[in-house]
């Protein structure tokens, strides 16, 4: 029977300046609290001889062949013992020695466990300016905004989780992106988060961090966007649509002044472009959303997959046609004016806006079309 109750997971790639440090303060904090644990180390392929001096210092290594941060704690994780892990960067940032607050919200019921290095206290020059800044606040907030999380810090490195609920979520992100995936994934799970102030001090290394700005910086906003098509494409879409909207229906009759300025055909032009990007983007958005419940997507929108499912080739096949049908009628009646007036000199400032609006219709009818077989093909088993 496992009698450990924690594994203190550190993920390690060329760490040999620190390991050792971070491995004795690790094991000092369970002796002087009595804690049953251990302390691994998931190599990810050092050669520097982290491996080595982590086994002289009392941890245990497992290597991880798979390349990447999030690929380190997941091979680490699926060799944990424990009942309870906590994880944090093996480069002497993180105090190893004052854990118990992580491990007290653990006993007491939480499934993740953050540290929040806002809320205790970030040593300066531990953070670059652009991290601590706009970096960090900047995508936690679109986390909490996006996913509806209470979380402070999403890319604190120091957390302590129940390994069986996080094991639940199957999570897959190999790189730095693995932070947000794991609050993102338990948020929408329906599990206890929470979170407790930590601190960050400078890293004990002399070699440059692996982390990279500007390359990780995208990874999370991707991650964060990519999983919520509501934020990614129906929000920015119906703005877009109802901009277009407006703007065709003011000018549809003549050009509208306000103060100094007259908006005519080409504004009418540009809001006619609204409205076939701003519905594509709604589109795709519906059809993402229509993946994520019907495909086992579960990091779409919170949700998504327990409403009633609106969307059905036949409906948005007939719902396009008939844009098409609208369009090709206004294009006709256009062409019937010309016509009657005999073929003669048009005059722009009046053809023209029957034609935008016609042509706006039958676009706007393809791209349901369009969409409609798309959805087919993606509800293919």
């Amino acid at each position: 029977m496992n009698d450990i109750e924690l594994t203190i997971l550190m993920p390690c790639l060329d760490e040999a300046e620190t390991i050792a440090t971070c491995v004795d303060k690790a094991r000092s904090f369970l002796e002087t609290e009595g804690v049953s644990g251990e302390v691994l180390v998931a190599d990810n392929g050092s050669t520097d001889g982290s491996q080595q001096i982590a086994r002289e210092h009392g941890a245990r290594v497992v290597d991880v062949p798979e390349r990447g941060y999030g690929a380190a704690l997941r091979g680490g994780n699926s060799h944990a013992r424990g009942r309870y892990v906590i994880m944090g960067d093996a480069d002497d940032s993180y105090d190893f020695l004052h854990l118990m607050p992580f491990l007290e919200k653990l006993r007491a019921g939480s499934d993740l466990v953050m540290g929040n290095r806002f809320a205790g206290g970030i040593e300066p020059g531990a953070m670059p300016p652009l991290h601590r800044y706009p970096g960090n606040p900047v995508l936690s907030f679109l986390g909490r905004m996006f996913f509806g999380s209470s979380i402070g810090d999403f890319h604190c490195g120091l957390r302590g989780y129940r390994r069986e609920s996080i094991d639940a979520l199957g999570l897959r992100t190999n790189g730095m992106e693995y932070a947000s995936e794991m609050v993102v994934a338990a948020t929408l799970a329906g599990l206890s988060v929470c979170e407790v102030p930590t601190t960050l001090s400078r890293d004990g290394r002399s070699r440059q961090p692996h982390l990279r700005t500007f390359r990780d910086g995208w990874r999370h906003l991707k991650f964060l966007l990519v999983n919520c098509p509501r934020w990614l494409f129906l929000y920015p879409g119906l703005a877009l649509l109802v901009i277009g909207l407006v703007g065709l229906v003011a000018l549809a009759r003549g050009p509208v002044t306000l103060g100094q300025v007259t908006f005519d055909i080409h504004t009418m032009l540009f809001m006619a472009g609204f409205v076939v990007v701003g519905l594509q983007i709604v589109l795709f958005g519906m059809l993402a959303g229509s993946y994520a419940a019907t495909s086992g997507y579960r990091r779409a929108d919170a949700g998504c997959d327990e409403r009633p499912e609106p969307l059905s080739t036949e409906r948005l096949v007939v719902i396009g046609a008939l844009l098409v049908l609208i369009g090709l009628v206004l294009a006709i009646g256009a062409f019937g004016g010309w016509a009657s007036a005999g073929y003669g000199d048009l005059d722009p400032q009046q053809t023209m806006r029957p034609v935008i609006i016609a042509w706006t219709f039958v676009i706007a009818g393809m791209q349901v079309v369009a969409d409609g077989f798309f959805l087919g093909v993606i509800r293919l088993k």
